[in-house]
């Protein structure tokens, strides 16, 4: 008795220990997954007149004129037009990168539930919330110091090789992956606690207590149904539509106009311009979403009129050109920052409060969607009005 009693003690030693390995491993893997894959969509945002222009100047062909006729523009065929317009908005770009998101926030609150993992949304939080500044600074960076925006791209080509690494070798993979379980075996208290752990949904609270965590599973009357899924989206209609406008009025901002306001008499070229504008914006959402732990704001849908303000003001400014400094707009750009940030991080906390335990993971998940919706929308309104704009 007393010789079975000390073998276990070491066991159970051994596996608190692997267990806070494990547990930073994985910390430190979705740290580096939530970085690595908004890096690369905020990089792309920051490029996007780059791209444009570059695509531009690949696809452009000079004919050779005809006798006593001569070319009125030897560069960009549309730099005739007061705002210096791409052929193309750079909202295709930003719709290339929003619509594989939103088709997988439409159906992944469905079935995210069975991915195992647990003990990780902080640090996917930290990563993803980080690589806005990251990214835009970054590229604008590189940029301002002298490398062409192809070579910076191609530098950026090493995060997914980050992102491959983080995964298949910094995680740690939980054994509910049946594919990792080689033999059947009849499971011991340890790793059936072990296990309860790990199958913990991803955004669920950190809680080290064993006895808590039993409590909560034996209060949940089971898995939601899609009865229920449904029900739930019903109620977050007060979320989803505010988080969707504000969206909507700032990346109509980001993709539809800033590439318009265009300040030739500034020191910063056309493209330098529209970089420290992304980069500003990123600089705002980051301090306003890092604020939730000095301020709390519950009247959403006045965040989401501001931003409406916002667009509204940037959108005559662009008409009459009655902004005389494009300081002027970088203030501009980081109070919307600002205003995106707090509205995001506002709604997805009082989610968070409002609702049960055993529907919070799905509800966070589902709301998430109107985010992407909005900017699904902005850009497809971007494209007329860069259209329209370009012809004056």
């Amino acid at each position: 008795m007393d010789t079975s009693e000390s073998v276990n003690a070491v066991p159970d030693t051994v596996s608190e220990g692997s267990r806070s390995c494990q547990r930073l491993r994985n910390q430190s893997g979705f740290w580096l997954l939530g970085l690595c894959n908004n890096f690369a969509y905020v990089v792309m945002l920051s490029a996007a007149h780059d791209i444009l222009k570059q695509q531009e100047s690949q696809n452009t062909t000079l004919p050779t004129p005809a006798p006593g006729l001569q070319q009125s523009n030897s560069g960009n065929s549309s730099n005739s037009s007061r705002y210096d317009c791409n052929p193309v908005s750079t909202a295709a770009v930003l719709l290339a990168d929003v619509i594989p998101t939103l088709l997988i926030k439409i159906t992944a609150p469905f079935f995210i539930h069975k991915v195992p993992y647990g003990d990780v949304l902080s640090g996917w939080g930290s990563g993803t919330g980080g690589a806005g500044v990251a990214g835009a600074l970054m590229y604008s960076a590189l940029t301002q110091a002298g490398l062409s925006p192809r070579v910076t791209l191609l530098v950026m080509l090493l995060v997914p090789v980050v992102m491959a690494i983080s995964y298949f070798i910094l995680l740690v993979f939980p054994p509910s992956f049946l594919q990792w379980k080689t033999r059947e075996t009849q499971p011991s208290l340890s790793s059936m606690a072990e296990q309860s752990r790990e199958r913990r949904p991803l955004l669920q609270e950190d809680d080290d207590s064993i006895h808590k965590e039993q409590n909560k599973e034996a209060q949940q009357t089971g898995p939601l149904t899609f009865s229920d899924k449904l029900h739930i989206l019903k109620g977050l209609r007060r979320f989803i539509l505010p988080l969707a406008l504000v969206y909507f009025a700032e990346y109509f901002i980001n993709q539809g106009l800033l590439e318009l306001l265009y300040f030739r008499n500034a020191r910063l070229s056309h493209a330098e311009q529209y970089r420290w504008y992304q980069t500003l914006y990123q600089i705002g959402v980051f301090i306003s979403r890092t604020s939730l732990y000095c301020i709390k704001i519950k009247k959403i849908w006045w965040l989401s009129v501001l931003q409406c303000v916002n667009a509204v003001l940037l959108f005559f400014s662009v008409y009459y050109q009655f902004l005389p400094s494009v300081w002027l707009v970088f203030v501009i750009v980081l109070y919307e920052g600002l205003l995106g940030g707090a509205a995001y991080v506002n709604i997805f906390y009082m989610i968070h409060a409002e609702t049960g335990e055993d529907e919070r993971e799905f509800a966070m998940a589902a709301a998430s969607v109107g985010d992407s919706f909005g900017i699904a929308l902005s850009g497809l309104a971007a494209f007329p009005v860069h259209s329209h704009f370009c012809s004056l």
